[in-house]
């Protein structure tokens, strides 16, 4: 897998738990502090996010962080 397809792949997976639990991009921003501009290009997967703020989101979510990770479970019609 190259780099860029796991930012995509890693994108599509955060957009996809965000809105199972029926979160905007703002909400969550306002929830861990991360930018909504980053969190955005992230889901784009135009940046590279650290482990620390997948960290952050996915204590917010409520999920085990390698739910995030689990990209057998992203709608096939969005890859």
């Amino acid at each position: 897998m190259k780099e860029f397809d796991i930012k995509v792949i890693f994108g599509l997976r955060l957009r996809q738990l965000r809105k199972e639990k029926g979160l905007s991009q703002e909400q969550l921003m306002m929830s861990t502090g991360i930018h909504r501009t980053y969190l955005s290009e992230v889901e784009r997967g135009i940046r590279n996010i650290s482990i620390v703020n997948i960290y952050k989101i996915s204590s917010m979510l409520d999920i085990d962080i390698m739910e995030m990770f689990n990209f057998k479970k992203i709608d096939q019609e969005r890859v």
